[in-house]
């Protein structure tokens, strides 16, 4: 009987070893009919990986060269190469640098022009820091309470000590501004 186990169980893994055979040469079958299609997709997914990595690689040297490029302009304010630099590199930090060089020198022309950015940030600070400058009322998303404020200091200066309540009332008691706001409006009751 043991000799009968024994052929049983050679011939359970000679059927295993069999079908082990059978896929091999079904996996050969499918590698001879789809080869091209099996190397074109591998080929791809190669030359979409090393696709993507040289274009990280080229924004982040563009990247590095807007950056020099702001930090010579930190420090040399008048170069002209490393300005056009960081405007072909990087134009969001550009119309940053000429916004903060335009406030700093009270360009009132630079910072209308920068007034019409697509960078709401930028044109909204733009705005209202050229009619500080020139003393006008302007609208404000950004500084709303800031230019409500000035809008009445003008007003008050101008004479017109009803619109600068009006205007001084639509600051928030909670706003940072309340505390000035109130003091500008004590100083109304002097205006009169």
């Amino acid at each position: 009987m043991s000799i009968k186990d024994d052929v049983k169980y050679v011939k359970k893994e000679l059927s295993g070893d069999e079908k082990i055979l059978e896929s091999a040469f079904k996996i050969e079958e499918l590698y001879k009919k789809y080869k091209y299609i099996i190397w074109a997709a591998v080929a791809a997914i190669i030359l979409f990986f090393a696709g993507l990595t040289a274009i990280d690689a080229m924004k982040q040297a563009k990247l590095e060269d807007a950056n020099n490029a702001f930090l010579t302009l930190q420090s040399k304010a008048d170069d002209a190469q490393a300005l056009e630099t960081l405007k072909t590199k990087n134009p969001a930090l550009f119309e940053l640098y000429t916004f903060s060089q335009a406030a700093k020198t009270q360009d009132a022309k630079a910072l209308s022009t920068l007034a019409s950015s697509k960078n709401s940030i930028i044109a909204d600070s733009s705005k209202y820091t050229a009619a500080a400058i020139e003393k006008q009322p302007v609208d404000s998303k950004l500084y709303k309470e800031m230019a409500l404020l000035e809008e009445a200091y003008i007003s008050i200066k101008a004479g017109d000590v009803k619109n600068a309540k009006s205007k001084l009332e639509l600051i928030d008691e909670r706003s940072p501004l309340s505390m000035l706001a109130r003091l500008l409006e004590h100083s109304t009751i002097k205006a009169k």
